[in-house]
């Protein structure tokens, strides 16, 4: 089992902007690290406290991930942390290294772990 972690930033707390991002997130994470929906074991979403409009799960229903366990919880808040950030962690089933992992951060969210970053 691994580990995968990932953020993006939406620039308006919509239903359609929330569900459509936490989509790209996701297929972004599982195209770049190579993994089958059916090896998430669970996801686990937070969002900054300024996201309320919907639960970033259904972009990851809408997606095909329909069998693992999904939780939406809500960021602890830090002063002057980044806004408007949906974070999420997965637990796959498989063999990878967690040092072979490609953690994901998109839009205003690469802030949060440069040294992670690559080019795609």
């Amino acid at each position: 089992m691994f580990s995968i972690r990932g953020a993006i930033t939406v620039d308006r707390d919509e239903k359609e902007e929330i569900i459509k991002s936490s989509e790209e997130l996701l297929l972004k994470i599982i195209n770049s690290n190579g993994i089958s929906i059916g090896d998430i074991i669970s996801v686990i979403f937070t969002c900054t406290k300024d996201l309320c409009s919907a639960y970033p799960a259904v972009g990851a229903r809408n997606i095909g991930i329909t069998k693992a366990g999904i939780m939406c919880l809500q960021e602890m808040y830090v002063e002057n942390s980044l806004e408007k950030c949906i974070r999420v962690m997965l637990l796959v089933n498989g063999d990878k290294n967690q040092s072979d992992v490609k953690h994901i951060y998109l839009k205003k969210a690469v802030s949060l772990r440069p040294d992670l970053m690559e080019e795609f």
